[in-house]
């Protein structure tokens, strides 16, 4: 069977026979086809991120959002791919991490995330660059045995827990067709073609997951891919963007539609739901700004007019909280070079505000919960994925 995407070709022979899928490459004459749908989709996406880029260029902190959109963003892939961990497990100071495997995974796709905003200043976007974010995705607890910063040399598959390559729902490029294809893609991405930019990122994500280059991590690599192509278009200019807010939310329907690619040819439906989770991701993203920015405005001025002498020092706490929302007292004096009583003043202070509240009644080990910032961004992290 073959379209405009590509074909199934036959590997093996007898009762070992498969078929994989062998992808069209991306190129210049990729051609789309456009109706209304199409335009007003696209028109609402691009709005969108224009809003959510001006507000982040003339935010004074913006730094201070990215560090908890790339958590979100992080949280929010990882759990499309399975991974039970809640934003709380995430901030939560006294989890150790080498022994939690479902926090494990978010944090290395965090780390994967910070990688890749500095590796990108050295390193252009290439396959190459590729490899290096996905060694640091799988690096620890159980990602060693899935070939780290490798394309595969075998043959993977896509399906239900414990199907076998004969029971299947798709079968990606065999290792030969996968390095041409692989190679193909990163000379999309460098084609000065006439596409628009998010319809090649469009492109480029399928292309992605449809190659599946490696043994383990293709769907968060592919999604952070994303973030990496709004900055390399020049769309984006910081990591404001958490597109598997939608994707979570439409799961099912999200690799439903990268299939329809597969089996059919049908770019443009996939196009069509990419905008649209664009368009709905950066709104959500606006929306999370402003109520951040609200709160935030709403505190500062409660501890300038509440406060007398201790208000340098509960300002600096509260600076820290905003990046760390849950905290315990030993290591935030710790981290501010402040000492334990002198936090722990500060932290009484603003549970008088009811900004900070006491998560737990241990004499020892306290935890201490910025309820109100909290809230904000755990929206739609706890979810249920949308499996109809």
């Amino acid at each position: 069977m073959e379209n405009r995407s590509g074909s199934f070709i036959s590997n093996l022979s007898g009762k070992l026979e498969y078929k994989s899928f062998s992808p069209t490459p991306l190129s210049g004459k990729t051609e789309i086809f456009y109706d209304e749908d199409m335009f007003l989709k696209l028109s609402n996406a691009t709005l969108n991120l224009g809003i959510l880029e001006g507000m982040s260029t003339q935010i004074p902190n913006i730094d201070l959002f990215i560090s908890m959109y790339i958590k979100k963003e992080a949280l929010l892939s990882s759990q499309i791919e399975g991974t039970q961990a809640s934003l709380f497990d995430i901030l939560d100071p006294s989890i150790d991490i080498t022994q939690n495997l479902e926090v494990a995974d978010v944090i290395n796709y965090i780390k994967a995330l910070n990688f890749t905003n500095t590796r990108i200043k050295e390193l252009p976007l290439s396959n190459r660059l590729i490899r290096e974010i996905h060694s640091v995705l799988m690096q620890g607890l159980r990602g060693e045995s899935k070939d780290p910063g490798k394309f595969r040399t075998t043959q993977n598959w896509i399906g239900p827990a414990g199907s076998t390559i004969k029971n299947a729902k798709f079968i990606p490029p065999n290792p030969e067709n996968l390095k041409r294809s692989i190679c193909a893609l990163e000379s999309f991405i460098y084609d000065d073609n006439q596409l628009e930019p998010l319809i090649k990122i469009a492109l480029i994500h399928y292309q992605f997951e449809t190659i599946h280059p490696f043994l383990d991590g293709n769907g968060r690599i592919g999604r952070l891919l994303i973030n990496l192509l709004l900055k390399e278009f020049n769309i984006l200019t910081y990591d404001t963007l958490y597109v598997s807010y939608y994707l979570k939310r439409n799961r099912t329907e999200y690799y439903d539609r990268l299939m329809e690619v597969r089996l059919k040819g049908n770019y443009e439906q996939w196009i069509k739901f990419f905008l649209e989770a664009i368009e709905k991701s950066s709104e959500e993203a606006i929306k999370t700004i402003q109520d951040l920015q609200r709160i935030q405005k709403k505190n500062l001025d409660l501890i300038q007019l509440n406060l007398g002498r201790s208000k340098a020092t509960v300002l600096k706490i509260y600076g820290y909280i905003e990046k760390h929302p849950i905290i315990e007292i030993k290591q935030t004096s710790k981290s501010l070079n402040l000492s334990f009583n002198t936090v722990s003043k500060g932290v009484e202070e603003l549970k008088k505000l009811n900004i900070l509240n006491q998560l737990n009644k241990n004499s020892r080990n306290r935890l201490f919960i910025y309820t109100e910032y909290l809230d904000i961004l755990k929206r739609d992290t706890e979810l249920k994925i949308n499996n109809t």
